[in-house]
């Protein structure tokens, strides 16, 4: 008898103003490497935002949604966009793609997954034409 293949379900996207989105204190990340943040800043200006921003709904004592959004894993694309917004280039409702997580996992889990699941690109960027 075969068994039956158990459906998943995606975590629903949306955007959601730059101003109710907060760092997460359980971003694994704590150091800048790779690109500035600047200079991400000046490539979103360009293109715009490629990668959506992993967020959680914050909850009350009773478990309420708040209304603001913590950020356990976007934490750079995050601060880039604040940038944008102090330079004046965005608003400060300006809304920002994210994927809303729900479920059983933490905030850490989250971010150490975006970190430790992705692969490095080969070659280098001076090797890609455009």
């Amino acid at each position: 008898m075969a068994q039956a293949i158990q459906k998943i379900a995606l975590n629903v996207g949306r955007d959601i103003p730059f101003n109710k989105l907060v760092l997460s204190q359980q971003n694994v990340r704590k150091t800048k490497a790779g690109v500035s943040i600047e200079e991400l800043a000046d490539d979103i200006a360009r293109r715009g935002l490629l990668t959506s921003i992993n967020v959680r709904a914050e909850r009350d004592a009773e478990g309420k949604e708040t209304g603001i959004y913590r950020i356990p894993a976007g934490g750079r694309r995050y601060r880039a966009l604040k940038l944008l917004v102090d330079r004046k280039q965005l608003t400060k409702t300006t809304g920002v793609p994210c994927i809303i997580s729900e479920g059983a996992t933490l905030e850490a889990e989250d971010s150490l997954a975006e970190n430790v699941k992705r692969t490095e690109l080969l070659g280098s960027a001076s090797q890609l034409s455009c």
